[in-house]
């Protein structure tokens, strides 16, 4: 019996190894992934209660364009995106209940409150911030690029945008700057489809947003982001090719949100039909299914993993509820006024 075992690991261990990725990577792939799901799912009930107020806008669905990134980079790397920022943060290792505070406000959250869904940070992580002005992190994205590189770290900036943001001029600029210098940046393009409300389509005529690159002969390709080992191959060789001095590339990750733009957006620009196609190829349940077809874990296993994910939501709200809202006073504190910068003139 103890053959038989040690047999069938050796085989799991080949088939890890000539699909490229470990029974680990899998397991880390569903957890993180369930996590993001569970905790933006609970946030977006919160805010159906009105404990979260303000703008939210959920990830649902988009996952995999966080976790198969994760695996693909190194620690001491930077990530900087928009406003749907929920995500990254978790993907990266932050712990939930900070986040949690921060949806409601409280001082104990990862912007002691100030920042609230579309400002979080948490830059020991490397995670440099969710930012709401539409396009304006990439050019940040890029300046973070450029001090990887003027260090000399041997690290990256990997930069991510909506399909919106890439009409930005600010957007353009960066990409200019990024192939002039050869920066090592990875920039990236959710593309869910829709700009807010609007599909790509009736913004652009490049509706394959990926060829945008080509006008500063940048490298890109489009990507399933629908498949979590996609993102992470296409992550791996344009972090290869940046690490090596070559300069940026740009990904089109094509995913998809199953909540509107923010949650006050009903999202009946779509059809049920779309939703449900899009459905079917969830990241999370791909990933499932192959850790069970290879006997990576079996229901029982995967069950408690779904338990323990359960749990950390929980205690992120419980935390969130019990905690302080920040003093009055706190306003004026990390506000940059002219005493902090004498040399700038009225």
């Amino acid at each position: 019996m103890a053959t038989t075992k040690k047999a069938a690991s050796k085989k799991q261990e080949n088939t890890a190894t000539q699909n490229g990725f470990s029974k680990e990577t899998y397991l880390y792939w569903f957890e993180s992934m369930l996590l993001m799901r569970k905790f933006e799912e609970k946030a977006g009930q919160l805010y159906g209660q009105q404990k979260i107020r303000g703008f939210c806008h959920l990830y649902i669905g988009q996952e995999a364009c966080v976790a198969g990134a994760v695996t693909a980079l190194e620690k001491g790397d930077k990530w900087i995106t928009a406003y749907r920022d929920h995500a990254h943060p978790l993907g990266l290792g932050t712990d939930p209940k900070p986040l949690m505070a921060e949806l409601y406000g409280k001082a104990t959250g990862v912007s002691k409150g100030k920042g609230g869904s579309m400002h979080m940070f948490d830059v020991e992580k490397g995670f440099y911030g969710g930012h709401g002005i539409v396009g304006g992190q990439i050019p940040l994205g890029t300046g973070l690029a450029f001090a990887e590189k003027y260090l000399k770290t041997g690290k990256l900036c990997i930069a991510y945008m909506g399909d919106g943001a890439v009409r930005q001029g600010g957007v353009h600029e960066a990409f200019n700057l990024a192939m002039v210098y050869k920066l090592p940046c990875i920039f990236v393009i959710e593309n869910n489809g829709y700009a807010m409300g609007t599909s790509v389509k009736r913004t652009s005529n490049v509706t394959e947003l990926y060829k945008i690159g080509s006008a500063y002969d940048m490298p890109s390709e489009p990507v399933d982001a629908m498949d979590v080992e996609a993102v992470h191959q296409a992550v791996a060789r344009a972090a290869e090719r940046a690490r090596s001095g070559e300069g940026p590339s740009l990904l089109e990750l094509r995913t998809y949100r199953y909540k509107g733009h923010s949650m006050s957006d009903p999202a009946k620009y779509r059809t049920k039909e779309e939703l449900e196609e899009y459905k079917a190829k969830d990241p999370i349940e791909q990933v499932r299914r192959t850790i069970l077809e290879r006997g990576y874990a079996s229901e029982a296993d995967l069950e408690k993993i779904s338990d323990k994910v359960k749990e950390q939501v929980a205690e992120s709200v419980q935390f969130a509820e019990e905690s302080p809202w920040p003093d009055p006073a706190e306003a004026f504190t990390d506000v940059y006024t002219q005493e902090d910068y004498p040399f700038v003139q009225d």
